[in-house]
């Protein structure tokens, strides 16, 4: 069987000749060189052009990223090398490099150089750190030089490739080469070294229409790849998947498996001729240029083959190369949520496959690993061969002496204690009689059927337990067996497994037993992998999140900037552990108790859950009350969380105004004792009210409060609060609540509010009318408005303009003597028609009550004055000024 490829089309453009392409090391950034002399940068994953330089009007044949710069270099027919700087766009430098067509360009990986090869048949080396310095020529080849590589392995060493037939590897130090690797028939195009440590391998592509493998060590052809009809112009190792691919000018890319050397794939994009290509272990992304534009494909998954046992041993494979560390080491010391684990790496051994999948058996004895159509079982410490055998897939029991081999579409063999079992004891996995997709282990063995359908099987007696109409992803499975989630496209399904309902079931009709699968919740969501902790499942989901389940209840870990998978939880640790695509392991904290608390909890054992609460991290608890509020025990929460913003949030909930208040003067915060007077309105605790309202500087509301309960102490107190505020309205307010003109006067006329003073002042305090005047008329000459100010009449100089003048001074003395006795609130409807009472009228009629000693009728409201009282002065609408506001 060959290597299991899924290859996925990311982008494809339309565009002139497409002569070199690059990829970015780090960025999903893809450069391309274009024969009409543009160079271009496309991002693979938005599927946009991002960046675009106009570099010559001859075609260019040679571009790369040098990421550590945030340059791009070109070569071009024009025979000059150039330097852009990618960020800003701006040309670093340009200068004639050879005396024909630069053919390629290749940037060392750790010194400041450039190797260039060209149509004038030599290699030059420049040190951009000494501008640009040409610092060394290689001359050997005797035709164009078409292609540079540098060795992985030994930077200090390249590899060229020339149309004279021949391949040459030289050192930086030696203008001579150290060996010339000749077979090709015809001119070679591309040179290309192996990125793995294992193999000392060169891969050429020639105009013979062959690629050639060769062993540099031995300077001897390992093998000849056949089967292009033109010229081949791209060959390469993957450096990420046991994959050789090549293209040529017939158009066609061609995938090699890069153990057996056998054909794997043909791809053809209808581009036209094949002249570049780019590849990158980001990804698993492979890029091709020809005639007509690019193309940029993904061969393989994006999760690494790792796996991780119960105790914090983590293998992985790289490659064929195995690698295995210890986490539970790693974070021996403080581990920080989040940050990437010292790991200490340990060279395994190898592997005869390549590992499409690697798996621990769940007693993490033993490993498992899937790929090429085959299966090795090894012992997980020493790495040696247990079993092995064909196989498409390889599920685990939840006991590790059994496991299932998928053999085929229609065939699942049962191994135990790794001897097959005889296919007459399970009958219906021998010969299913449906074609099997995928195989997921656990307590049961799931078989997932091309027409959407979920076949769980009893392991010991190979029976069909249940059928369900769902298209299976994944299948995880609790470590008690009870409880298991089926992973799909756009959900998962969390569902429960009744042993007992299964074997005491009677009959097992064609669709297994009905009661021995009971559904519990579906949730919304997107895993990419997850793993159960008892009766929690802990899993990571297309948004970059890690999330846990406990009930029906989801609750967020942390968030991620990329893609992260799940290795497993260490209950020792009581961390959970995730690895990205560059095998970086990151851990969580999740303590087990938490998990068993919120377990009990939702099973109604509280005396259990109590038992449990003083183990868990004090750290945790808040998250644990939002738990308990969601399950609608707040009181609970309130008593378990340390979270001071949290309890004071759940107090007021709960009408706790009292520990609301304490809470409230330990923070002592203005938002906080607005709330709790709120509460206390609502509750009519109305002395907590004023306390809260007055540490909250809320002085309207208690004003409103003053006002409402006749409390004339609270408003002279309020009206201090609003002076030291500088809230001059509500101090002006307050005055006149307190029957005090005299005081909204001199406030009028210290905040220059002097036009509003002299309204006031007729209306309320004729006898202070004249100086207010004269105040109003200096504020006028002083702000040179002469006219206006002469246009103001003093009712003292001119009586005859002020109708009723000389009685309002009388009335003014009168409404002094019948303000000076306060009245109740509560009597405002026994007073209410006092507000239209004209005193000077009084007067008139009645000039002895000015003699009265006692005013048996007191007024709520100041003395009034007809609209007649008051005449029209012709002013500047601008000399007057707005209503008293806040200053």
């Amino acid at each position: 069987m060959g290597v299991k490829l899924d290859i996925k089309r990311k982008l494809l453009a339309r565009t002139e000749r497409v002569k070199c392409i690059d990829m970015h090391p780090t960025e999903p950034w893809i450069l391309i060189a274009l024969y009409n002399g543009k160079v271009s940068v496309w991002n693979y994953e938005t599927e946009a052009q991002i960046k675009s330089f106009e570099v010559s009007d001859l075609p260019v044949r040679a571009a790369k990223f040098v990421a550590r710069k945030n340059w791009i270099v070109t070569g071009s027919d024009d025979l000059q090398i150039r330097a852009f700087n990618y960020n800003t766009h701006e040309k670093l430098i340009g200068f004639d490099a050879h005396q024909d067509y630069i053919r390629t360009i290749a940037v060392h990986p750790t010194q400041p150089y450039l190797i260039t090869g060209s149509d004038d048949m030599s290699i030059k080396l420049w040190d951009w750190e000494k501008k640009w310095q040409c610092i060394q020529t290689f001359e050997g080849h005797q035709y164009f030089v078409m292609s540079i590589a540098i060795n992985p392995k030994d930077t200090n060493t390249f590899a060229s490739a020339s149309l004279d037939k021949t391949i040459k590897v030289w050192n930086l130090g030696s203008s001579v080469p150290n060996f010339t690797l000749e077979g090709h028939q015809k001119g070679v195009n591309v040179v290309e070294y192996y990125n793995g440590n294992e193999k000392p391998f060169l891969i050429s592509g020639a105009d013979d229409f062959t690629a050639r493998i060769w062993d540099y060590q031995n300077n001897s052809t390992v093998q000849k790849l056949e089967g292009h009809s033109q010229n081949v112009i791209v060959a390469g190792f993957h450096p990420s998947m046991p994959i050789i691919f090549t293209a040529s000018e017939d158009g066609t890319v061609k995938l090699w498996n890069g153990t057996t050397y056998r054909l794997e794939n043909t791809l053809n994009y209808g581009l036209g001729r094949i002249w570049a290509y780019g590849s990158s272990s980001k990804e698993n992304i492979l890029a091709i240029g020809a005639d007509d534009g690019f193309v940029v494909i993904s061969l393989g998954r994006d999760d690494p083959s790792i796996s991780m046992d119960n105790n914090g041993r983590v293998i992985w494979a790289k490659q064929t190369e195995i690698q295995s560390t210890n986490v539970k080491i790693a974070t021996e010391s403080t581990a920080v949520d989040g940050e990437r684990l010292p790991l200490v790496i340990k060279d395994l051994g190898n592997c005869e496959i390549y590992p499409q999948m690697l798996q621990h058996s769940p007693n993490g004895r033993f490993v498992v690993v899937c790929g090429d159509g085959e299966y090795i079982i090894y012992t997980a410490l020493a790495w040696r061969n247990k079993s092995f055998g064909n196989g498409l897939e390889f599920a685990w029991a939840h006991t590790s002496n059994d496991y299932a081999v998928r053999e085929s579409s229609q065939s699942i063999k049962l191994f135990r204690s790794f001897k097959e079992r005889p296919a007459n004891s399970t009958p219906n996995l021998s010969s299913l009689g449906y074609s099997a997709e995928e195989i997921f282990g656990g307590a049961l063995l799931s078989v997932r059927s091309t027409g959407n359908t979920l076949n769980l099987y009893d392991w010991e007696s190979g029976n069909l337990v249940r059928r369900i109409d769902v298209a299976a992803l994944k299948v995880y499975w609790s470590e008690n067996g009870e409880i298991f989630s089926v992973i799909t496209e756009d959900s998962f399904y969390v569902l429960r497994y009744s042993s007992s309902a299964f074997h005491n079931a009677e009959t097992v009709t064609s669709e297994g037993v009905e009661d021995s699968i009971m559904f519990m919740s579906e949730i919304q969501e997107k895993v990419v992998s997850g793993c159960w902790v008892g009766n929690c499942f802990i899993y990571t989901n297309a948004a970059n999140r890690l999330n846990y389940l406990v009930g029906e209840q989801t609750f967020t870990i942390a968030h991620f900037n990329a893609s992260m998978k799940l290795l497993g939880y260490a209950a020792k640790d009581n961390r959970v552990y995730l690895v990205d695509k560059d095998l970086s392991i990151i851990s969580y904290s999740l303590p087990l108790s938490v998990i068993e608390y919120q377990s009990a909890i939702l099973q109604g054992e509280l005396e259990a859950a109590a038992e449990m609460l003083p183990s868990i991290p004090l750290e945790i608890r808040p998250k644990l009350a939002g738990f308990l509020e969601a399950e609608g025990m707040k009181e609970l929460a309130m008593e378990i969380t340390t979270d001071l913003e949290q309890q004071f949030d759940l107090a007021i909930q709960l009408n706790k105004l009292d520990f609301a208040c304490n809470l409230a003067k330990q923070s002592d915060a203005e938002a906080k004792w607005r709330i709790v007077a709120d509460l206390a309105l609502k509750l009519f605790r109305f002395d907590i009210a004023e306390e809260s309202l007055l540490k909250a500087k809320d002085y309207n509301t208690l004003l409103m409060l003053y006002t409402s309960s006749g409390n004339l102490e609270g408003i002279n107190k309020l009206s201090q609060h609003a002076s030291e505020s500088e809230m001059h309205r509500l101090q002006f307010m307050c005055h006149m609540l307190a029957k005090e003109p005299e005081k909204c006067l001199e406030l009028l006329i210290k905040i220059d509010h002097l036009p509003e003073a002299a309204l006031f002042a007729r209306s309320y305090l004729p006898s202070h009318t004249s100086r207010t005047v004269q105040k109003w008329k200096d504020m006028l000459v002083k702000a040179d408005k002469q006219k206006s100010a002469q246009a103001l009449a003093d009712p003292s100089e001119y009586p005859n303009l002020f109708y009723n003048y000389n009685q309002s001074l009388d009335a003014e003395k009168y409404s002094e003597k019948i303000n000076s006795k306060k009245i109740n609130a509560s009597d405002y409807l026994n007073h209410v028609d006092d507000l239209g009472r004209n005193l000077i009228q009084e007067l008139i009629d009645n000039p002895e009550l000015l003699t009265l000693k006692n005013v048996e009728e007191p007024l709520i409201d100041l003395a009034q004055t007809e609209e007649s009282d008051v005449k029209e002065l012709d002013t500047e609408k601008s000399d007057v000024e707005d209503p008293v506001s806040d200053e």
